[in-house]
């Protein structure tokens, strides 16, 4: 479907957004990014977008703009690896070359997956270190226990485990120097859970 210059500005600052901050952007930073003095001509993009299916919005929530995979998008098979066999990480087994192969889109599947890059060490306990990107299932909702990227008072996003404690929520990191954060429900957004770990070694 055909798109204004202007709105594939919009698309593509909330994309870049929404990848480095694991939020979506405020209208006013979408205004400010892209250099408009109206708050209506940005709301006037982004429900031109919506009704051409290529955002969605929920309107009892603040930065709730998504983007939306292209319809009829599929991921690369050129993105495979050989899968070659098992590696023990005990002792020592026979390496047995297969014809296996494997790609982001078999952890993945039909998700809406985006990932984040790791800034700090509050979750190095489970083995999530400054650096690392962590893939992250784009999702409102979260189950106990599960690690979830939280965006807490609408502006402050952070990578912990999940629970509730009453009419609280318990962003717990794992790592025993720091301290949980504590935050009424109504101030917590999930902004996703991460499905896995990514990390380069060189």
């Amino acid at each position: 479907m055909a798109i204004t210059r202007r709105q594939k500005e919009v698309l593509d600052f909330l994309s870049g957004f929404t990848q480095k901050n694991g939020y979506s952007p405020s209208y006013e930073e979408i205004a400010s990014g892209l250099g408009l003095s109206s708050l209506a001509t940005v709301h006037k993009h982004v429900t031109n977008l919506q009704n051409k299916g290529l955002l969605q919005r929920a309107h009892n929530r603040s930065r709730s703009i998504d983007v939306l995979p292209a319809r009829g998008s599929k991921r690369s098979s050129s993105d495979r690896l050989p899968l070659l066999g098992r590696i023990a990480a005990g002792q020592p087994v026979e390496a047995i070359e297969t014809a296996e192969s494997i790609s982001l889109g078999d952890i993945i599947g039909s998700r809406e997956v985006f990932a984040l890059e790791v800034r700090g060490d509050s979750m190095r306990d489970e083995h999530i270190v400054s650096g690392d990107y962590v893939l992250v299932e784009r999702t409102r909702t979260a189950r106990e226990g599960e690690i979830v990227v939280a965006l807490v008072d609408g502006s402050d996003a952070t990578l912990k485990r999940f629970y509730r404690e009453g009419s609280m929520i318990r962003l717990q990191p794992s790592n025993a120097e720091m301290a949980p954060i504590f935050a009424p429900a109504a101030n917590v957004s999930i902004q996703g859970k991460v499905l896995g770990v990514l990390r380069k070694y060189a």
